[in-house]
């Protein structure tokens, strides 16, 4: 702050992520120069996010999540955006700014809302006064007084059994042993699965994806929001992949429907003005 009250230039922007000045580049005090060839991508994702360089084992474990979520095919809504707008000529930016712009709250925004699931869950279970299965049940039942018609992490429209989340799953108890994570997110986890069985006489709504991956953020101490930026980073790659192939396919303006298809008309009849 200047004399005169007004900011300085200097002081315009703030930031302890990155020094800079000619040449001379530090991110969260390492010398870029030192981390390339030391250290891998995800580590400079923690390192970008943390601060600090993180163990490498839990960087594995972050890792597994972030290659577990990487594509879903074109019938997700952000694969089939990319690849639509590819065929529209704007371009890999582009194609890839229009699939991540749909990651919202319905597509691609459950893993955030399934860690904050698991912290509710672990507050009351830290409150001392119930068990796990009282505090999974009394927090369902919250959820269901809020409107929340469908437990986010679980269950699938088109998996039986998410393939994914299975072996996550695994990762995390080998990570629990190895004493990287502490396990208790995992616990919570199960703990839904067997509340959301016995809620439903006996039929199982396994954990899918999301809350496969949001175990793994939540055990490695990531606040919710990050995680659905930790998803679209992983996603990315996949949106990348797709825009690319359409790009080589020569087809121009393809739209969401195959072009010798019509929509349902549900409007008014035929009729003339007066």
């Amino acid at each position: 702050m200047s004399e005169s009250g007004q900011t300085s230039p200097e002081d315009w922007w703030t930031t302890s992520i990155i020094e800079m000045s000619p040449g001379h580049i530090r991110l969260r005090g390492y010398a870029i120069q030192d981390l390339i060839g030391r250290i891998g991508f995800v580590q400079m994702i923690w390192l970008m996010l943390r601060g600090d360089l993180p163990d490498p084992k839990a960087a594995r474990l972050l890792e597994h999540a972030l290659v577990a979520a990487v594509d879903h095919g074109p019938q997700a809504p952000s694969i089939a955006i990319a690849r639509m707008a590819m065929t529209c000529g704007v371009g890999i930016n582009g194609a890839m700014a229009s699939a991540v712009n749909v990651l919202g709250d319905v597509h691609g925004g459950a893993g955030e809302q399934c860690v904050e699931l698991y912290h509710r869950i672990e507050g009351r279970l830290s409150a001392g006064s119930e068990g796990m299965a009282e505090a999974v049940s009394a927090t369902l039942d919250a959820l269901r007084s809020e409107g929340v018609r469908h437990v986010p992490g679980f269950g699938h429209r088109f998996h039986p059994v998410d393939p994914r989340a299975p072996r996550l799953l695994e990762l995390v108890d080998e990570a629990a042993k190895e004493g990287v994570v502490g396990g208790r997110m995992a616990a919570i986890g199960r703990a839904i699965e067997d509340e959301l069985m016995r809620r439903r006489g006996g039929r199982r709504i396994p954990m899918n994806i999301d809350g496969a991956t949001a175990v793994i953020f939540a055990e490695l101490g990531f606040p919710p929001p990050l995680c659905r930026g930790l998803f679209i980073l992983s996603r990315s790659v996949g949106v990348l992949a797709h825009a690319w192939e359409e790009s080589q396919s020569g087809q121009r303006n393809k739209g969401p429907i195959p072009r010798d298809r019509l929509w349902t008309y549900r409007g008014p009849g035929h009729r003339d003005p007066e």
